[in-house]
């Protein structure tokens, strides 16, 4: 990837020895900002106006890693960087940013800074009634989607930022966005493995608005509900055996038993029946491997698209095999949806895994959240 840097800073007249030392994070003057969960990025104070923010999982299994240097805008002209340290290097706060993931809207939105979003691909999968608000307004602009970003519109909209959200290094679209000087720093949110490590992302778009303080005390409130439901469900005295996942086109996909979905019904205090298998991704797997193991499963969870019991038989009579289809105990997220039919669990879940668990929480251990009203998963109609 060039390194060359995508926004102007003025180089004053210095040696490269000092250079060197004003751009090293290692060193004594460096402040490493508190990152307990999450395992795909770092952030280090190196001065009071210079930030750096370093992605090493950009995505699964990738072998390169980002170093992103934030720098006070009123400080910009008068600090010295080495460009060939940094993929980019951005002035903050930031008042123009694109983000291509709706996973990044909840964290500018907890941080109060929706109205810094301009653009946004595959706008119609936003579920967030804020931002659905702007949408309308036209003050966010459609960019097509992201893996085919339309980065004419992108560059016209000449934003300070554009958070990328990608699968592999090869987005011919990012490439052609840097090559116009604006700046694409990458996201890996989606790659965490446990539900705090997602959450605490909000932590990588703080510094571009300066707002570290704010994202360590959002952080620190989801943190402590989640650790205090966990701690509730402990007290259930039965812990059931739950199912996840539906067929396509004739395999079965469900979460391995590593996998951020897994940890959830953990923590919930259920037995996921599949927590035995060391994958952190989707196993996939016959339909009759499925009902030897979870024919009498307690509940069925997450059943892909579903949204109701006559159409998982229809799609499917052998569902009907199942112990939890037989005893309506399938709960889904495709029933919560925005305006425009996005799943809200997509966007919302992986920011606020407090939701999801006191979610399971109340459907496998009712007696312990009795009032409780759920925000994703609910009955299948």
């Amino acid at each position: 990837m060039n390194k060359a840097l995508l926004l102007p800073i003025l180089l004053s007249i210095c040696s490269c020895k000092q250079n060197k030392k004003e751009t090293v994070t290692s060193s004594a003057l460096s402040q490493p900002i508190n990152i307990e969960y999450a395992q795909g990025f770092t952030v280090n104070r190196t001065s009071p106006d210079v930030t750096i923010i370093k992605v090493s999982s950009p995505w699964p299994e990738s072998e390169d890693s980002f170093t992103y240097a934030l720098v006070d805008k009123e400080k910009l002209s008068t600090i010295t960087l080495n460009r060939d340290e940094y993929n980019a290097i951005i002035g903050v706060p930031v008042q123009k940013i694109v983000v291509t993931s709706t996973t990044h809207i909840p964290s500018l939105e907890a941080l109060g800074e929706t109205e810094k979003l301009i653009g946004f691909p595959d706008t119609e999968y936003v579920s967030s009634p804020k931002t659905r608000k702007r949408i309308n307004e036209g003050l966010v602009q459609e960019l097509g989607n992201n893996e085919s970003l339309n980065s004419e519109m992108v560059i016209a909209l000449n934003p300070e930022v554009v958070v990328g959200f990608s699968i592999n290094h090869q987005n011919k679209a990012y490439e052609t966005i840097q090559r116009s000087n604006i700046p694409v720093v990458y996201n890996g949110d989606w790659t965490e493995e446990s539900p705090l490590g997602k959450a605490e992302w909000i932590k990588f778009f703080a510094p571009f608005f300066q707002k570290e303080k704010e994202a360590d005390s959002i952080f620190k409130s989801i943190k402590d509900n989640y650790n205090n439901a966990k701690a509730l469900a402990k007290k259930a005295n039965i812990r059931p055996s739950v199912l996840s996942g539906a067929l396509y086109k004739d395999i079965w996909y469900l979460p391995g038993g590593k996998s951020w979905a897994s940890k959830f019904i953990e923590d919930a205090n259920a037995e996921y029946l599949w927590n035995d298998t060391a994958s952190n991704g989707s196993l996939s797997l016959s339909l009759e491997s499925v009902i030897e193991r979870a024919h009498d499963a307690d509940f069925w969870i997450s059943p892909s698209q579903f949204g109701s019991y006559s159409e998982l038989n229809k799609a499917n009579r052998h569902y009907a095999q199942f112990s939890a289809f037989r005893n309506k105990k399938v709960y889904t997220y495709a029933n919560s949806k925005g305006e425009t039919g996005g799943l809200i669990y997509f966007e919302q879940a992986p920011n606020r895994p407090d939701w999801v668990l006191k979610d399971l929480i109340h459907i496998f251990h009712p007696e312990l959240l009795p009032n409780y009203i759920p925000t994703f998963f609910k009955p299948l109609d």
